[in-house]
């Protein structure tokens, strides 16, 4: 007579549950109470190119110019450019598509207030000298490290 089991995949998948039942928590939890940088905030900036009464968009050129003299000097330690694409509603309630610049800037936390303060200087400028609606502002809350 010949004797066969039908635990050996059970028994083996039950123990390898349990290691990774037991294991899991563990490791979930190290990696948990290991933070690694500093309290940071994320700040994106979204601007877009097209100008009022059908004039030209504002080119690359004349953007990188309002990045070197505006944006840059208000933070020199670095960012981020991202050339892109948009689109929004208008107060018109027509769509507007452009040609669009995110800048990410990213700063200590505990230097949010002064921060933000050049933020709204840099969207008031864009604003104002190019007849804007708007400059876009995202933020958030990130662990940073250099």
């Amino acid at each position: 007579m010949k004797w066969t089991s039908d635990t050996r995949g059970k028994v083996g998948g039950g123990v390898l549950v349990a290691l990774l039942g037991a294991g899991i928590p563990a490791l979930v939890g190290a990696a948990l109470d290991t933070q690694v940088g500093d309290p940071y905030q994320e700040t994106r900036l979204y601007f877009g190119t097209d100008r009022p009464g059908g004039r030209d968009p504002i080119g690359e050129g004349e953007f990188m110019r309002f990045l070197d003299r505006e944006i840059t000097p208000a933070f020199p330690e670095g960012l981020t450019l991202h050339e892109g694409y948009g689109q929004w509603r208008g107060k018109d309630g027509a769509i507007v598509r452009e040609t669009s610049y995110e800048v990410v800037l990213l700063y200590p936390e505990k230097e949010a207030d002064e921060r933000g303060g050049r933020i709204e200087r840099i969207r008031q400028a864009y604003e104002d000298r190019y007849q804007q609606d708007s400059v876009g502002r995202s933020d958030d809350k990130l662990t940073v490290a250099f």
